[in-house]
C-alpha cells in the first residue's frame, strides 16, 4: 500500500517546544502510584487497598472483563481475546492530554481461528494481578494465551498485548472515532493523534492540555497494512503490541529489541532521549 505524502506541517513555535518538555519532577512522579485500577470479572469487582494487591489464578470467566482506572479504562472480551474501547478518562493530572473521556482505540483484536480459541466455556483466567496503578490479565484458551498489561497513567508506555500461540498472530488496531494515523514530519515515523493544537487547546487550573499523541509500539511484529484509522500487525509468538502516549511517543529511541522471552524493552524513557516538537495540525494518512 502506498501512503500519500502529507501536506507540509506547520512548524512548531518556540512556545510549543517549551510546552512539550515535561518537568523532571513530574516525570519522576510516574514512579509513584497515580492511578487505581479496579477489575470486574464475572460480576465481582476486585479493587485492592493502596499498597496491597489482588491475585486470581485458574478461574473460569464468562462475559467481558472490565478494567477501570483513574486515567484509563477498557474491556477485554474472552470470546475474541480482544480489547475494546481503550479510553483516556481526562481526569485531572499535569500530564493529561484530554479533558473529557476519549476513546483512543475502538478495538485491538487478534485474528484467531475457532480452533485456536476453543469453546467459550474453556476460556480461563490463568493470572489476574492488580496493584495500585498496575493490572495484568492472562487469558488461556485451547490454542495458547493472551497477556494484557496496563498502567493507570495519563501518558507513557501504558499498555501492551502479548500473544503466545506458537505461531504468528495478526492483531488489528482500530482507532477511536476522533483519532487518525499520520506521518510525523519531525521524526518520519507514524504517530496517531487527534490533531488539536497544544498551544491553543483549552487548559485548566488542574493541569495543562496537550494534543493527544501516541504510537503503536511493536516488538517482534511486522506491519501488514495501514490506513488513516486501521493498522494490521503480524506478531510473533512471545512478541508484543504496545501502546505509547504523550512525550514518549516522539522520543528518538532505537525501538524495542528483537526479543520473545524475558524481554527488557522499556517504553517509558523519561526524557533521556531527544524530543522533537509536537506536530501541529497534522494530515491523516491518505488525507
Amino acid at each position: 500500500m502506498s501512503i500519500r505524502t502529507p501536506r507540509a506541517l506547520v512548524l512548531a513555535t518556540v512556545a510549543l517546544a517549551a510546552a512539550v518538555v515535561v518537568p523532571a519532577a513530574t516525570a519522576q512522579a510516574k514512579d509513584s502510584p497515580q492511578g487505581n485500577f479496579a477489575v470486574t470479572v464475572n460480576g465481582t469487582t476486585y479493587d485492592p487497598a493502596p499498597g496491597k494487591d489482588v491475585k486470581l489464578k485458574d478461574a473460569a470467566v464468562t462475559g467481558r472483563i472490565s478494567v477501570r482506572g483513574v486515567h484509563v479504562g477498557f474491556d477485554i472480551d474472552p470470546a475474541t481475546l480482544g480489547v475494546y474501547d481503550y479510553t483516556l478518562t481526562g481526569a485531572a493530572d499535569p500530564e493529561r492530554m484530554v479533558t473529557r473521556p476519549t476513546v483512543v482505540f475502538a478495538s485491538k483484536v487478534p485474528v484467531l481461528t475457532p480452533a485456536q480459541i476453543g469453546p467459550a466455556a474453556q476460556v480461563r483466567i490463568k493470572e489476574l494481578k492488580i496493584k495500585d496503578d498496575d493490572a495484568t490479565v492472562v487469558l488461556g484458551v485451547t490454542g495458547g494465551t493472551m497477556k494484557f498489561q496496563a498502567k493507570d497513567f495519563a501518558q507513557g508506555g501504558i499498555f501492551q498485548q502479548e500473544p503466545e500461540f506458537g505461531s504468528d498472530v495478526e492483531i488489528v488496531h482500530t482507532l477511536g472515532p476522533e483519532l487518525f494515523y499520520f506521518t510525523n514530519e519531525f521524526t518520519g515515523k507514524i504517530n496517531f493523534g487527534d490533531g488539536r493544537d497544544p498551544v491553543t487547546a483549552a487548559a485548566s487550573s488542574a493541569g495543562y492540555h496537550e494534543m493527544l499523541l501516541g504510537k503503536d509500539s511493536p516488538q517482534v511484529a511486522t506491519k501488514l497494512y495501514q490506513d488513516g484509522s486501521v493498522t494490521r500487525w503480524s506478531v510473533a509468538s512471545g512478541g508484543r503490541m504496545g501502546g505509547v502516549l504523550g512525550e514518549d511517543a516522539i522520543e528518538l529511541s532505537q525501538g524495542a529489541t528483537n526479543c520473545t522471552s524475558q524481554c527488557q524493552a522499556q517504553n517509558r524513557i523519561r526524557g533521556s532521549l531527544p524530543v522533537p516538537p509536537l506536530p501541529v495540525d497534522p494530515t491523516p494518512l491518505g488525507g
